[in-house]
């Protein structure tokens, strides 16, 4: 063999090797930046395992609560993102939360729940900025609202240390934009606290939240508000 075909079989056999490191690497990107983002923090539903008969009366002036253990306060959303080759969901959350509720004759009369949104952190800070600045616009909209517009019978709210269910009618505003929202929620009585949670399915295009255009990913149309509120006199 001549020295030029020599040359020329290198030439082929390197072009070889390139062609697979590139292909293999079309394989396996996807998924090494599906494990690098990862899935983010997700405010899960409340544990009832070990909730306690309740101690205190439930009329009063109720406040949202923080401590350490299970149920404590957390919100949070949960969105869809679609890539060319793949879909996986993508959470975060936040602790920021204040709020308050009056309960009278076993009757919610009003409420206030508000989110810090600076706050709500998924796995990942570069995401986070993202989430922030480009989403949520939180230089503008600091903050997330959920507030009561009708009275809500509590009567049925088991006091045992079992769960109940009830349908909260109220306001949700997300960068500034207010919308009804209506929600069947688990609420557990465990001992002086009141706890209540949901995963409320939301349409975020009816809050001005739009797909950016620096990421290749496009966030789907509907994604959940996950909700666990802690509450305390």
């Amino acid at each position: 063999m001549t020295t030029q075909n020599k040359s020329a079989s290198k030439v082929v056999i390197a072009i070889f090797v390139i062609l697979i490191v590139v292909l293999a690497l079309v394989a396996v990107v996807p998924t090494l930046l599906a494990l690098a983002m990862g899935p983010g923090i997700k405010t899960e539903g409340m544990n009832s395992q070990g909730a306690k008969p309740a101690t205190t009366d439930v009329n009063g002036e109720w406040h949202v609560a923080h401590y350490r253990g299970q149920n404590t306060t957390s919100v949070g959303f949960t969105f869809f993102e679609i890539l060319p080759s793949d879909r996986r969901s993508t959470s975060g959350s936040t602790q920021a939360v204040e709020g308050w509720a009056t309960i009278e004759e076993g009757t919610l009369k009003a409420g206030e729940v508000v989110v810090d949104m600076n706050e709500i952190s998924t796995d990942n800070e570069r995401r986070d900025i993202n989430v922030r600045n480009k989403i949520f616009h939180t230089n503008q909209f600091p903050t997330a609202t959920f507030s009561i517009t009708e009275p809500v019978d509590l009567s049925e709210v088991p006091g045992n240390g079992t769960p109940g269910k009830v349908t909260l009618t109220g306001e949700m505003e997300i960068r500034g934009e207010t919308r009804p929202l209506v929600h069947e929620f688990d609420v557990l009585r465990d001992g002086d606290r009141i706890i209540v949670a949901g995963d409320v399915l939301i349409n975020r295009n009816e809050y001005g939240v739009e797909s950016p255009e620096f990421v290749a990913a496009k966030i789907d149309d509907t994604g959940e508000l996950n909700i666990r509120l802690a509450l305390e006199k």
